[in-house]
């Protein structure tokens, strides 16, 4: 009994870094979306002038308050430079993990704001990654790898949202804190007289930094975010959730890395690394251009290649031989601040028209080069796991996949534990059970375009927009600006989220790098979908296609955001011109949907980015569409809601034999329009 219980001990200081290792990740996820979204909400304060502000709108940032969470959030990074002083210290340990479970506490309530809180997480988190490698190295693979894999699980219990945010889990974030803290203290004090090994002092070189920037990146953006990849190569999440995290979590089988060990020792030590990055660029190419069962079996297997990556990151230390690992981990989080801001401009490209830097030669320069991320977001992937895969580069002498000295029932032992844990993440991640609306004969039906779940200033509020469309009342409802796992919007797929929070069906259409567009949500029951692209000089846009099947014939529901009006140096006619372009081309489109001339019943919805007397109405209604807001005062019917902006930019055009009953628009702010609802007899009495 007691040595069973003395080899239970060996295995706490594991437990005690996978707990601050999912804290990490946690917060540096929600770390990336809040300066996101504070640097957004503070750079239109300043443009508008805090005087003009409504003080009661939640999410509004003065600029003075932004410069001081950065200073926070750059002094927490800093953190590892403890490590260049204090490496050999035990009680640093101690600290570091008492820095990042207090943070993740606080994220949830606490003295400082979320992201005070979560830049005190992050930094804490780094500074025990430093040390863990100093002083455990073998436990870093298993930190990080079981890190993302209960992350996975986090979100899988909350349809791709992570619950752990939530006011309601302080309870069981208080117990987890309280544990990793008391795991350091415990874990310090059993080492305490206790020699070091030599396979527990390591460190992580320039190079490996450098890589671990990327594997993040990689981590956080696509492969360990399975409703990201599951937008990206078109496939279905619920059941790519298990697939997914099995891939994280199977190179810990150590029968697993055997077989890597054994494929990549056939290959000479100066080709290894490259041969090994060949691959995962082969498989990232595939799973990101080719749509479907083979591009999403093609990003399942990059992540078994990129999870393998953990084990060559750090090196042995030599006697006497200088660490820096904690001054190369502010070069990790360097790297992961410059791939993620990459990210944005991969979707954000058409915003950076008009970029000011008061530094003439940079004016001339910065603005085009943002621009010319449009498209670019393969490119930064395969950016990121080059330098991912770089450590395995340089590291030519020795292959840190171990052989297979352990028995094969710790094989499959850990081959179990990984398919019980893929399990609990599939039955956690399964759809409800959605009641079809059925035999129908009137309908509301909705359009609200939801600023990628965020207000005019950049406040992110999920269950503010539910809540909108649940009142409303809608049994059809066409969202613009939906977002499937982008960095900044905190990794949801906010139609699924928004679908399964409604118990209603969701159709999602892709317009930018597989993870913004266009979706539909429905209670009645959705027969058909589809959707084209649409030409664009500024942001990439388009047009979906959903049938649904309220009794027995079709309604038809197009779905679309045009061109957005924006100001700059040279002008909006240009972008009007390509506001004419798309309508063209999505009248052409229903008109080819439709070759014998009868159109049916059909609605068409969305953002048009302009106004009723403009030439885009005029043409829908010389089409034969009409419009049931024509009449209404503008107080009743605008959609777009900003400060000092009131206007009706989204809208609903019916045609005939349907017939609106009534038109509205939903008084509240979750997003920086208001949604629009007519309610629809489906056939004339």
């Amino acid at each position: 009994m007691l040595s069973r219980l003395r080899l239970g001990m060996r295995y706490l200081p594991a437990v005690e870094a996978v707990l601050i290792g999912v804290f990490f990740v946690q917060a540096l996820r929600l770390l990336i979306g809040l300066v996101y979204s504070h640097l957004a909400s503070a750079l239109l304060v300043s443009a508008l002038g805090p005087q003009t502000i409504d003080p009661a709108l939640p999410g509004v940032v003065d600029p003075s308050t932004l410069q001081g969470e950065l200073a926070l959030l750059m002094f927490a990074l800093l953190l590892p430079l403890l490590t260049l002083i204090f490496g050999r210290a035990r009680w640093l340990l101690v600290m570091a993990a008492l820095v990042t479970a207090l943070g993740r506490l606080w994220i949830i309530d606490g003295p400082l704001a979320p992201l005070a809180a979560a830049s005190l997480t992050v930094g804490g988190a780094l500074l025990y990654t430093a040390l863990i490698i100093r002083q455990r190295a073998r436990i870093l693979p298993l930190m990080f790898i079981l890190a993302f894999g209960l992350d996975q699980v986090f979100r899988a219990a909350g349809n791709t949202l992570d619950p752990s945010w939530s006011a309601a889990f302080y309870t069981p974030q208080l117990i987890l804190s309280a544990a990793a803290i008391l795991l350091a203290v415990y874990n310090m004090f059993r080492s305490a007289g206790v020699d070091q090994a030599p396979q527990d002092r390591g460190l992580l070189p320039f190079w490996s930094a450098v890589g671990l920037g990327g594997l993040l990146f990689l981590q956080l953006s696509l492969l360990a975010l399975p409703n990201a990849a599951a937008g990206r190569a078109g496939v279905d999440y619920t059941a790519f959730v298990p697939l997914v995290l099995a891939a994280t979590l199977v190179p810990l089988i150590p029968w697993v890395r055997a077989q890597a060990r054994a494929f990549i020792t056939a290959f000479d030590g100066s080709v290894r690394g490259w041969l090994w990055m060949l691959v995962i660029v082969l498989l990232l190419v595939l799973g990101l251009r080719v749509r479907g069962l083979i591009g999403g079996a093609a990003l399942v297997a990059a992540q078994v290649a990129v999870s393998l990556l953990w084990w060559w990151l750090v090196r042995p230390q030599a006697e006497k031989e200088r660490n820096l690992t904690g001054l190369w981990l502010v070069v990790v989080a360097l790297v992961t601040a410059l791939l993620a801001a990459g990210d944005v401009y991969t979707y954000e490209y058409a915003f950076a028209r008009d970029i000011r830097t008061g530094i003439a030669a940079l004016d001339e320069f910065v603005s085009p080069l943002l621009r010319g991320f449009r498209g670019m977001g393969l490119a930064l992937v395969l950016l990121a796991a080059f330098l991912a895969a770089l450590p395995m580069t340089q590291m030519r002498r020795r292959v840190p996949w171990a052989e297979s000295r352990s028995a094969p029932w710790q094989s499959l032992l850990t081959a179990a534990a990984v398919a019980g844990i893929s399990i609990l993440a599939a039955y956690l991640a399964r759809p409800p059970v959605v009641t079809p609306l059925r035999d129908v004969d009137i309908v509301r039906i909705g359009t609200y375009n939801i600023h990628a779940g965020f207000n005019e200033f950049f406040h992110f509020d999920l269950e503010a927009i539910a809540s909108t469309l649940d009142i409303s009342g809608a049994k059809v409802i066409l969202l613009q600006e939906v977002e499937a796992g982008r960095l900044t919007s905190f990794g949801v797929d906010q139609a699924l989220w928004l679908a399964r929070r409604l118990q209603m069906d969701r159709r999602f259409y892709a317009t930018n790098e597989g993870l913004h567009g266009l979706a539909v949500l429905s209670q009645i029951p959705i027969v058909y979908d589809d959707g084209r692209l649409l030409a664009s000089i500024g942001l990439q846009t388009g047009v979906q296609r959903v049938q649904v099947q309220p009794d027995v014939s079709v309604v038809t529901f197009y779905n679309t955001w045009l061109g957005l009006l924006v100001e700059s140096p040279d002008g909006i006619a240009e972008l009007e011109q390509d506001q004419q372009q798309q309508l063209d081309q999505m009248l052409s489109i229903i008109a080819a949907d439709h070759p014998d001339g009868n159109l049916g019943r059909m609605v068409v919805g969305g953002t048009f980015n302009n106004t009723p007397t403009s030439p885009l109405a005029d043409r829908m209604r010389a089409a034969g569409f009409v419009d049931p807001f024509a009449g209404l005062p503008l107080e009743l019917s605008a959609t777009l809601w900003r400060t000092g902006i009131r206007a009706r930019v989204d809208f609903l055009w019916v045609r005939p034999p349907l017939l609106a009953l009534s038109a509205g628009v939903m008084d509240t702010h979750p997003s920086d329009h208001r949604m629009a609802v007519i309610e629809l007899q489906l056939s004339r009495r």
